[in-house]
């Protein structure tokens, strides 16, 4: 292709002083083009009729001078390739002067964290007189790291002889994290839902476990194997809980949210954190007066500080102060870059005055399993808890970090709208024994997809003179409710999650149309229909897996005293 064509394709530019390659719409190898769409008309390479850059009267040298794109040049005929111009865009990118920059290779820019594959690959294409587009993270004079799209190609005189090489720069640092966080967002998602789909089997097998030692336990009279027995729930106890901090990191566990005064609920947790934290680290509470209540569930949040406030401790060996600081926070136009709804927050900050994180280390904090610490000494399970639970209140957690400054977590949590009152705490308590050998002939229907942990719960119920009927499905338990004659059933037992079209909210919401006053308990080890928002999925009356026997014959009390003198009406009071 001769020059004329080239310029006639690629436009005239320099009113015939500067021809060029076009890039004919391919897109530049090794980034992204920076306009968005392949080129059809921008060079990728110029030949000039007129070398040298004494001249920069003409209306060119003023256009480039004044643009927002940082521009250089450099010349490969002196020694290192220095830049020999640079406009005031560059000037205000690096936030360097102008005689801080001519006559510098461009390395300057480059820092600890810059991809020496990538530099290596700039190099090679210089050499080889090519252009080239790629993406460097740089740094600015003040030392902040910033990503840098570079485009990079030669000039050359009329007769081929290389000139210069023309660099054009875009900070794209908001794009590149854009892009990190919307991945992190994906790869915790993908994470959280296999993780919590792994609780659900998992709790389904503890509870078979747990179930069958607590059994196993009772029927057992030597002392050794009572050890031996209490041993194993022990450590399927530790399981339950593990599975339960999954649960919570994948946002998956029900909460009881409420307004609630976290000055209060802080100080009345004190005495749990000091004695959790022991004689290494000191606490200190800055609680700021006449903080509005904030919407939470109190159980799950005092576990959450407790989490941070052990990571806060094990972070300063020699021991420090660990520092508990409230404050309130006002978001409006600032809400959509923290990922918030506009409005007022209460914030809780973790201050300590430990290690630090470097940032690669910080920016895993909160995933599962990922620690620092040495075998054995921490599941990496508590940050990524503690995020999971103050994202399902519809708050942030955010970590402030440097290596040997301490670290800072912070936590924002949606405030409650005006002066609400705490609600109390439902409290499960023990309803008195229906008898006195603690025995009823009340009928209950079971319905459990695990064949294993059906069969535990019929001998439990059945082992205290409840009658029980069994199903496996939804379907198969609707159908056995319509066979049965109507008022014979007491209770519905039912695990909420199970194959097929019928749940457990599905199936209680079938039976309550054909008995509305037929009292309903469900069991689940996989909470994920439970965080739905609504009023009907707040109000269920759930059992958690893996349960204790204790637990589910209190609970089955419970809820057959709802029914009250329903049940002594139709003659099945207990016997």
């Amino acid at each position: 292709m001769s020059q004329v064509d080239a310029a006639g394709r690629a436009g005239d530019a320099g009113e015939g002083q500067s021809v060029g390659t076009p890039a004919e719409g391919s897109m530049d190898v090794g980034a992204r083009e920076p306009i968005g769409s392949p080129g059809m008309h921008h060079w990728q390479e110029a030949t000039v009729t007129e070398p040298g850059l004494d001249e920069r009267g003409n209306v060119f040298f003023a256009a480039i001078g004044m643009t927002r794109m940082p521009m250089v040049i450099t010349d490969p005929h002196q020694d290192d390739n220095p830049i020999v111009f640079a406009n005031n865009a560059f000037l205000d990118l690096t936030l360097y002067e102008k005689e801080e920059v001519l006559g510098r290779n461009c390395r300057f820019l480059q820092g600890a964290q810059t991809d020496r594959d990538q530099v290596a690959k700039l190099r090679a294409t210089i050499e080889r007189e090519e252009s080239i587009a790629l993406e460097l993270l740089n740094y600015k004079r003040d030392g902040t790291p910033f990503w840098n799209a570079v485009f990079i190609g030669p000039i050359h005189d009329a007769s081929g002889k290389l000139l210069y090489f023309f660099a054009s720069q875009i900070d794209v640092t908001r794009r590149r994290e854009s892009e990190r966080t919307l991945l992190q967002t994906q790869k915790m998602e993908a994470v959280g839902q296999l993780t919590a789909g792994l609780a659900h089997d998992f709790n389904n097998l503890l509870q078979v476990v747990n179930g069958n030692l607590e059994l196993a336990a009772a029927r057992v009279e030597d002392d050794r194997m009572r050890r031996y027995i209490e041993s194993a729930r022990t450590a399927a106890e530790k399981g339950a809980k593990l599975t339960g901090q999954l649960l919570a990191f994948a946002r998956k566990t029900r909460l009881d949210p409420r307004p609630v005064d976290i000055n209060a609920t802080i100080t009345s947790f004190c005495d749990v954190l000091e004695s959790s934290l022991g004689k290494q680290a000191e606490l200190q509470l800055t609680l700021r007066r006449g903080l509005p209540r904030a919407i939470l569930d109190p159980e799950q949040f005092e576990m959450a500080v407790l989490n941070i406030a052990i990571n806060a401790r094990d972070a300063m060996p020699n021991g420090g102060l660990i520092e508990i600081v409230t404050s309130k926070l006002s978001l409006d136009g600032d809400a959509p870059a923290r990922s918030l709804s506009p409005g007022d927050y209460v914030v809780v900050e973790i201050r300590d005055e430990g290690q630090g994180m470097p940032p690669h280390v910080a920016e895993r904090a909160t995933e599962p399993f990922f620690t620092t610490k040495g075998t054995g000494k921490g599941t990496g399970l508590g940050l990524a808890m503690a995020s999971g639970f103050v994202q399902q209140s519809r708050g942030r957690l955010e970590i402030d970090s440097k290596p040997g400054r301490g670290t800072t977590i912070r936590m924002l949590f949606p405030s409650a709208v005006g002066e609400q009152p705490d609600r109390p705490q439902p409290l499960h308590h023990s309803a008195p024994a229906p008898s006195g050998d603690n025995r009823s002939g009340a009928h209950i229907l079971v319905v459990e997809d695990s064949s294993e942990v059906l069969a535990l719960a019929r001998e439990i119920l059945e082992g205290v003179g409840y009658r029980v009927s069994t199903a496996e499905t939804g379907e198969a338990a609707l159908a056995l409710f319509e066979t049965l004659p109507a008022g014979t059933v007491d209770l519905l037992f039912t695990d909420l999650i199970m194959p097929g079209g019928i749940n457990g909210i599905v199936l209680a919401a079938e039976i309550a149309r054909r008995a509305p006053d037929l009292p309903v308990l469900m069991t689940t080890g996989y909470n994920e229909e439970l965080v739905a928002e609504g009023p009907t999925r707040a109000g269920l009356d759930v059992l958690g897996k893996p349960y204790r026997r204790s637990d589910l014959l209190d609970r089955v009390r419970q809820a057959l005293n709802r029914r009250g003198s329903t049940v002594g009406e139709t003659g099945r009071t207990p016997t």
